[in-house]
């Protein structure tokens, strides 16, 4: 209700052209706000119950039927009923609603299968002794506002842009409102609906780790914290980083895909993809930080890097624009990523050494990938969405053989995954 009523405000300090557009598309999200705080109830209820699959499976998920129902719905909308790209982005921003609705189907659909089980326990469980439940919630309450706050983390940074690049781009440096829209959906708009798979990726490794993580610290094996953080850190690695390294390769056909074909767009895109990666890493070490019982200095490495994000902001975008934007992002990330691996490191003396091996799988696997688009793109370029798909679908499976390939001969793949 609030967000419904204040959209004007928003849209008014938005980088927009028409805010009548602006107030539309962002009361476009209300119905996933209205329905997304009840399914992340549910996926800490399977969590509570040691059951981490539905958590990873369902974020997936709801991202990846998101960026279908994008693609589809634009295309129905503007090549088939011919209205305007004003009518495919409400569709856009309303796709939250229908990869929320996916993930619900999903958890309930797993739960159904389960139901068995989970009665089994409850006969099995112990007799609850609960005896001041208010006392319970104020507790819950208190103890959950580091984990609302670090994972709004990404989303108050997205605010920052959104709030400022306006008055920065039209009030410092006299530019027009619609340059100013231009870049701006240039550099984080149209991107920020694609790269949030790569952040959800490492959301459901890191919250996956969670329980695990939380079980043994509690009961001080720090032998075993420490196992853990290290598969957490390697899991991270192997999966995030050849998926940021296929899809920076593929950002001109995805950004033709999903937009329009545009050198410039597909560069804004691939800075975003490595910009998510960052940001990818800092979600996952802040998430691995609360379940250690950190909750306090995860929130205030992530205040740091937001008071970063802030200062940089000015400075950089009157220099660079966008791209400076984009910079602040990357350096306040950065910051947090060494705050927080830093503090794992000495708390739980993890060898980070050990993935070393890991991390230049990963740089060879980056330089062929990109020698092999470049290559590619000397001989061939898809200039319809349709054979950009088919091309990102054909190039997206053998990258990921030959990675597949390469992570099996040097004994990486058993490694990782014994």
């Amino acid at each position: 209700m609030i967000l419904y009523i204040a959209a004007p405000i928003f849209a008014k300090n938005s980088p927009v052209v028409s805010q009548r557009d602006s107030v539309i598309a962002i009361r476009s999200m209300i119905p996933a706000i209205v329905i997304l705080p009840a399914m992340s109830v549910i996926r800490g209820w399977f969590q509570g119950n040691q059951d981490l699959k539905p958590f990873g499976i369902s974020q997936l998920w709801e991202q990846i039927f998101r960026v279908i129902f994008i693609l589809a719905s634009s295309y129905v909308l503007i090549y088939i009923f011919h209205t305007s790209y004003v009518m495919a982005v409400y569709a856009s921003v309303f796709a939250a609603f229908a990869g929320a609705l996916a993930s619900y189907i999903y958890l309930i659909a797993h739960y159904k299968a389960k139901l068995p089980e989970y009665r089994m326990k409850l006969r099995n469980s112990k007799t609850s002794t609960v005896t001041n439940v208010r006392k319970i919630f104020i507790a819950i309450a208190y103890e959950s506002i580091p984990f609302v706050v670090v994972g709004a983390g990404i989303n108050l940074c997205q605010i920052i842009d959104q709030l400022f690049f306006k008055q920065i781009m039209q009030g410092a440096l006299g530019l027009s409102a619609e340059y100013t829209q231009q870049v701006y959906t240039a550099f984080s708009a149209n991107p920020s609906k694609l790269t949030s798979v790569i952040i959800a990726l490492a959301a459901a490794i890191a919250g996956s780790s969670l329980p695990l993580l939380a079980t043994v610290n509690a009961g001080g094996q720090k032998k075993d914290v420490r196992r853990y953080l290290t598969d957490n850190i390697n899991y991270l690695i192997f999966i995030v980083f050849p998926v940021s390294t296929i899809f920076s390769a593929l950002s001109f056909e995805a950004n033709g895909i999903f937009f329009f074909f545009s050198k410039a767009g597909a560069e804004f895109l691939a800075y975003n993809i490595w910009q998510s990666l960052i940001m990818a890493v800092a979600v996952n070490g802040l998430t691995v930080l609360q379940a250690l019982r950190y909750s306090k200095k995860a929130m205030s490495y992530l205040v740091v890097g937001l008071i970063i994000k802030l200062g940089l902001q000015f400075p950089l975008v009157s220099i660079l624009q966008g791209m400076g934007a984009i910079m602040a992002t990357n350096i306040a990330f950065v910051v947090i990523c060494i705050l927080v691996y830093r503090k794992i490191r000495i708390e739980f003396t993890v060898n980070f050494r050990e993935f070393i091996p890991n991390i230049l799988l990963n740089v060879i696997f980056l330089v062929v990938t990109i020698m092999a688009q470049i290559f590619i793109s000397g001989i061939y370029t898809p200039q319809t969405k349709i054979m950009a798909l088919l091309y990102s679908a054909i190039f997206g499976v053998g990258a990921g053989l030959i990675y597949f390939v390469i992570s099996k001969k040097f004994g990486f793949w058993n490694k990782i995954f014994s």
